[in-house]
C-alpha cells in the first residue's frame, strides 16, 4: 500500500476528512517553509478541529431556533447611537458567558435589542455553548406546561445544563400572576449558576405592572441584575426609519433616558 493511501485509510478510520483534505498543500507548505515536524502536526490537526467546531456550531445554532440569523459585523451603529461599539464588542467576547452573568437589553421596539440578543448567542454558540431562544410567553407556556405534569422543578434543573438562555420580548404581554411566578423561578434557577440574555421594551420601572406583583418584580429585577451588563437602547425603530412612521417612538424612547 502506498503512503498516500495508507494516509487516505488512516484518515478514514479517524473520521478526520478536512485534515485529509488540507493534507497536500500543507505537507508540500510545510516542505517550502521547513516547518518542524511538531508545527506540521499542530497545523494539521488544528485545521481538523477547527472543522467540527464550525459544523458543530451550527448544529447549536439550527438548534437554538434563532426567528432570524443576525450577527454582530451586521449591526448598525450609525443608526443606533446609544450603545457603544466597544461594550457590544466586549459582549461578543463572551466572558459574561464564562463568568455566569447577565445581558439585559431595554428600549423601545426596534432600536436592536433582538438583533444583538440573537448575534452575541451565534457568538456563544459558534465558541461551543449551547443556546435557546424564547419570547417570554413562549417560556411561560413552557413552564406552565411542566408544572402541570408535575415536572417543573426537573424542568429548571435541565435548562440549568444550557449555558445561555434568552428570554426576548419581556414586556409586550402583561403576566398574570401565575405567569410571573413561573418567570421568577427561572430567573431564580440560573442566579449565579448560568446566563440569561433578557430583552425588554419596558424599563425596570414599569415591571411591577407587567409581572402584576411589585414584589415579584423587583425580587426578578434583583437577581437578574446583581451580575449584568445593561445596555439601555434609545432612538426610534430602525424598521421604520425609512418611512415617515419613525416621529411617533421618539416619545417612548424618551422612557429610557
Amino acid at each position: 500500500m502506498s503512503a498516500a493511501a495508507e494516509l487516505a485509510h488512516l484518515f478514514r478510520a479517524l473520521k478526520a476528512p478536512a485534515a485529509a483534505r488540507a493534507l497536500p498543500k500543507l505537507a508540500e507548505r510545510a516542505r517550502e517553509e521547513q516547518w518542524s515536524y511538531e508545527r506540521f502536526a499542530e497545523v494539521l490537526l488544528s485545521t481538523e478541529v477547527s472543522s467540527r467546531e464550525s459544523h458543530g456550531g451550527e448544529s447549536r445554532i439550527k438548534a437554538a431556533r434563532f426567528p432570524a440569523r443576525k450577527t454582530l459585523e451586521e449591526f448598525d451603529f450609525t443608526f443606533q447611537r446609544s450603545v457603544k461599539r466597544q461594550i457590544v464588542e466586549h459582549l461578543g467576547q463572551l466572558d459574561f458567558l464564562h463568568a455566569r452573568e447577565n445581558v439585559v437589553l431595554l428600549g423601545p421596539p426596534g432600536t436592536g435589542k433582538t438583533h444583538l440578543a440573537i448575534a452575541v448567542s451565534i457568538r456563544a454558540c459558534l465558541a461551543g455553548h449551547r443556546v435557546q431562544l424564547a419570547t417570554a410567553t413562549e417560556w411561560v407556556a413552557r413552564l406552565a406546561e411542566a408544572k402541570r405534569h408535575n415536572s417543573l422543578d426537573a424542568e429548571l434543573r435541565r435548562l440549568a445544563f444550557i449555558p445561555l438562555l434568552v428570554v426576548d420580548e419581556v414586556g409586550y404581554i402583561p403576566f398574570d400572576p401565575e405567569a410571573a411566578n413561573l418567570m421568577f423561578s427561572l430567573v431564580s434557577a440560573r442566579y449565579e449558576r448560568a446566563s440569561l440574555i433578557v430583552t425588554s421594551n419596558k424599563p425596570f420601572s414599569a415591571w411591577g405592572e407587567i409581572f402584576g406583583d411589585e414584589i415579584t418584580a423587583v425580587a426578578m429585577i434583583d437577581r437578574l441584575v446583581h451580575h449584568a451588563e445593561i445596555l439601555s437602547l434609545k432612538g426610534d425603530s430602525y424598521r421604520l426609519r425609512d418611512k415617515d412612521l419613525g416621529a411617533s417612538t421618539r416619545a417612548k424612547s424618551a422612557e429610557y433616558a
